[in-house]
């Protein structure tokens, strides 16, 4: 690309070196005008994709016009249901992640809970009179198939007067 731009400045400094003030001047003028030119046929035809501006059309214009919509039209629909399926697939990505999490969280509750009943058995004994209560946490949460899926978590809670000295 430097050489590209150097050849270029060298031959823009000889042919400079070679023309006549005049003929730069009116060089630079069609160029500015050339540029202007562009300038306005970009402006007419954003405006016609906006809709405006579209007395001077004919129907065949119309109808180009009309595709090269429906064209842009159908790729921004295509890009944005590819991003919503993208952040589907990640949130249910996510919700998987989630749901083990919450089922090894539900494990070790039940380890705990498990462990905890035989040192209760351990400390009190089996002949301890024993009241209990239950707790019962209920939460729901959809699979990756978007199926129900209902947990239930009882915890039964031993009361126990003091153990007795026999």
């Amino acid at each position: 690309m430097k050489c590209v731009i150097e050849r270029y400045s060298e031959a823009r400094e000889e042919h400079r070196q070679t023309m006549s003030a005049s003929a730069e001047a009116k060089l630079w003028q069609s160029e500015a005008e050339s540029l202007r030119q562009q300038l306005h046929n970009l402006e007419e035809h954003h405006r016609q994709l906006l809709g405006q501006q579209l007395s001077g059309l004919n129907v065949g214009d119309l109808q180009n016009l009309e595709n090269k919509l429906e064209t842009s039209l159908r790729n921004i629909r295509l890009k944005k249901d590819q991003l919503i399926f993208y952040q589907i697939q990640e949130l249910n990505r996510k919700g998987s992640l989630m749901h083990q999490e919450s089922m090894e969280l539900y494990n070790k509750v039940n380890l705990l809970h498990q462990h905890n009943t035989e040192l209760r058995r351990k400390v009190y004994g089996q002949g301890v009179n024993n009241e209990q209560t239950s707790t019962t946490v209920r939460h729901s949460t959809r699979n990756t198939e978007n199926l129900p899926i209902n947990l239930e978590l009882s915890v039964q809670r031993d009361k126990s007067e003091t153990p007795s000295v026999g």
